[in-house]
């Protein structure tokens, strides 16, 4: 297989650039640093394109790998045939070519193996080769000592055989796994349910596998895992059987020769292929699914961690609970800790104008800014507490609620106890609160990402292939920001393009021993940082008051010779660049030639344009052009809903069959699919995405089980 040409046909790509990805990813490059600082050779396709087009390699070469072995062992058996060996080369996935190999295998002990052992096989190839009596035959097969004592049981052995010879036939299997695929019927029954009847709509269910959703598999996964599911993939066994038959049976006339070849290969569809080929598509299934959870995953990940900072604010964070308080703890503008307690503002032991207190004098001592709500137990009494409160202070202080996810998992982790020894857990999770409304993307990095709480069934997902994506995620979201050479925690540098935790740490070590850096170069000394590490994170770690301004923008190393014969070239100096001088550099560069300019730096015109960004604004976070968080100071709660009330939410989970929306009164709503717009989209995630801020109208609502339905397209119609 030609890999490249494979690849090139799938992704719709240019021959060149897959050639020249390929040949990048294996020199070790990583994604982030192909993404962008080779966009010459790959055509500037982003880093998720990259992450498709990486993955789909890695199982193609897989692919060819295992052709070989298969290839070699059945070789080594002196078994290989032409027809075996095109077999192999066509085969197109794994499965495909397992099937190939599977009549080659060494298998336990089987009925088909015992009869072999008695010598049965020629008899049993007799038969399908169709071309005489076959009880005439089976006499010659007698055998007492080798427990043949009757052409019947010759005839049974062979059976047994043909059987074997018809289950492990590829090109067939591939048929009925099809047939099964296109027509098949997922078949439900519940054998018991739990408290909550999480399960009752799966009591007597029937679907065909083609229209079966994503999530439904996975339900009915976890329910089968749970014992509270029977499941079954049905296909029509007659025309199954008919389909096995007719591959095998050749002359019909042959009449004894048909009927016992038929009797075997229905034994062999009953007894070998139809669990087999069941246990094949369910894996099919939920391999469908789970790339569907994970993509889902990913794509609402992304957007919240790239939520946009609120930078400069003197934060304090309120860690939600009842019986053991509201946990407190103030942070600085950078996040260092400046105080920590415990208020009791909700039952079972209320002290409200004590908790009051508390805070009106943290406010007052500290100069806090916005105060930081997690959404968690209790988080709707301490959310009207504090906007009760905020009514009766002076200051100007206005508070958002966060999705405190994973903080739990955090406060109790290693990295929680080395940054914070001398605190409990409860307090480190008020703090991690705060912290994640100044930083999203620096505070939520220390977090399991499948504890952020923004999937579905992440924890029935294979551990590897979840792990692998999301760790993907991490990756791009962190270069694509930037980080702060300086104040970067390892937990950050660790996702920084060429790094991994042990360089980070070294990166730290080097930092405290020998104060902060001034410029990238420094790198270089760092223990276990070589140059091919250096080439792949430098243009991703900032230095903002280094001695070179190129060191604090996206500017690669690389490419500084360059960057100052463009500013040169256009009479600007390093001067102009710190005080943002640059705003007419974009016209004047149009005016001049981009195509000219470029090829007198020696500069793509890919490479030119993202310099010439970053010389305008240097420094600049990609997450400061996002709209801003929404913040508030007075609440609404579910009582002062209605049906037809027009609401502002902001996205917080986006779902295979719709979106949940949280309008600010602690129960989020769901957006079904179906009410997110008049015109057609596949998905939900094709028009919404995590953080996005949406109006809606009510159109359902239950004050009693805290049920709330949302409409987006009504908006527009009660507009028009």
């Amino acid at each position: 297989m030609d890999i490249s040409a494979r690849l090139t046909e799938e992704f719709s790509l240019r021959p060149d650039h897959v050639k020249n990805i390929l040949g990048l990813l294996d020199e070790g490059n990583t994604i982030p640093f192909i993404a962008r600082y080779r966009k010459e050779m790959t055509g500037a396709i982003d880093d998720q394109v990259l992450r498709n087009l990486n993955d789909r390699y890695e199982y193609l070469k897989n692919l060819e790998k295992r052709k070989e072995e298969v290839a070699r062992a059945i070789t080594e058996q002196e078994k290989m045939t032409d027809e075996i060996q095109a077999a192999i080369d066509g085969a197109q996935t794994m499965t495909e070519i397992e099937d190939v190999y599977r009549p080659f295998k060494q298998k336990k002990k089987t009925r088909a193996s015992v009869a072999t052992e008695k010598g049965l096989k020629p008899l049993a190839d007799f038969i399908l080769e169709q071309q005489g009596d076959p009880y005439a035959e089976a006499v010659k097969y007698i055998d007492a000592e080798k427990g043949v004592n009757s052409a019947e049981e010759a005839i049974a052995g062979a059976k047994d055989i043909i059987a074997e010879v018809v289950s492990d036939n590829a090109e067939l299997r591939k048929k009925l796994r099809t047939l099964l695929e296109k027509h098949g019927e997922m078949q439900v029954k519940l054998v018991k349910d739990d408290e909550r009847s999480t399960y009752a709509m799966y009591a007597e269910f029937a679907e065909l596998i083609p229209e079966i959703k994503n999530h439904r598999i996975l339900a009915i996964n976890r329910g089968e895992k749970e014992e509270c599911l029977k499941v079954k993939i049905f296909f029509e066994p007659s025309i199954a059987k008919r389909v096995c038959v007719a591959k095998f049976v050749k002359n019909k006339n042959e009449t004894q020769c048909a009927k016992l070849i038929e009797e075997a290969a229905e034994d062999g569809y009953d007894r070998l292929i139809e669990p087999s080929i069941e246990r094949e598509v369910r894996a099919i299934l939920t391999d469908r699914a789970s790339e569907q959870a994970i993509k889902m995953f990913e794509v609402n990940l992304r957007p919240l961690l790239l939520q946009p900072p609120v930078k400069g604010k003197v934060t304090l964070g309120l860690d939600p609970g009842y019986r053991t308080g509201c946990k407190v703890a103030v942070v600085d503008e950078t996040g260092k800790v400046l105080d920590t307690g415990v208020i009791f503002p909700v039952p079972p032991k209320p002290d409200i104008e004590g908790s009051k207190k508390i805070i009106k004098d943290l406010i007052e001592k500290h100069n806090v800014d916005i105060i930081s709500i997690g959404n968690g137990t209790a988080s709707k009494e301490t959310e009207i507490f504090v906007a009760d409160l905020l009514k009766e202070v002076d200051r100007n202080v206005s508070y958002a609620v966060v999705n405190e996810a994973g903080a739990s998992v955090y406060s109790a982790s290693p990295l929680a106890v080395e940054e914070f020894p001398d605190l409990d857990l409860t307090k480190r999770s008020a703090i991690s609160i705060a912290r994640r409304l100044q930083d999203p993307l620096a505070e939520l990095i220390k977090i399991d990402p499948k504890s952020i709480g923004v999937g579905q069934y992440q924890h029935d997902m294979d551990k590897k292939r979840l792990d692998g994506v999301l760790g993907g995620v991490l990756e791009d979201c962190v270069n694509s920001v930037g980080v702060d050479l300086n104040t970067a925690s390892v937990s950050l540098l660790k996702y920084v393009a060429g790094l991994n935790a042990g360089i980070a740490k070294n990166i730290v070590l080097y930092r405290e021993e020998n104060g902060k850096f001034n410029s990238r170069s420094q790198l270089l000394k760092v223990s276990k940082l070589g140059t091919k590490a250096y080439e792949q994170c430098a243009g991703f770690l900032r230095i903002p008051d280094g001695k070179n301004i190129f060191d604090n923008t996206a500017v690669h190393p690389e490419s500084y010779k360059k960057a100052e014969k463009l500013l040169s070239l256009f009479g600007y100096s390093e001067a102009d660049v710190r005080a943002r001088n640059l705003a007419d550099l974009p016209s004047k560069v149009k005016e001049y030639g981009a195509d000219k300019a470029a090829q007198l730096c020696e500069l793509d015109k890919a490479t030119m344009n993202d310099i010439i960004a970053e010389l305008i604004k240097p420094g600049r976070d990609i997450r400061d052009s996002l709209p801003a968080r929404k913040l508030r100071k007075d609440i609404m709660g579910i009582e002062d809903l209605a049906v037809g009330m027009e609401v502002e939410g902001t996205v917080r989970n986006v779902i295979d069959f719709g979106a949940f929306i949280d309008i600010g009164v602690h129960q989020d709503g769901l957006v079904h699919i179906s009410e997110i717009t008049d015109n057609y989209i596949r998905h939900p995630s094709d028009v919404l995405k995590v953080g996005q801020q949406v109006k809606a109208v009510i159109i359902n609502l239950d004050k009693g089980k805290q049920r709330i339905g949302l409409s987006l397209k009504q908006v527009k119609k009660q507009v028009n």
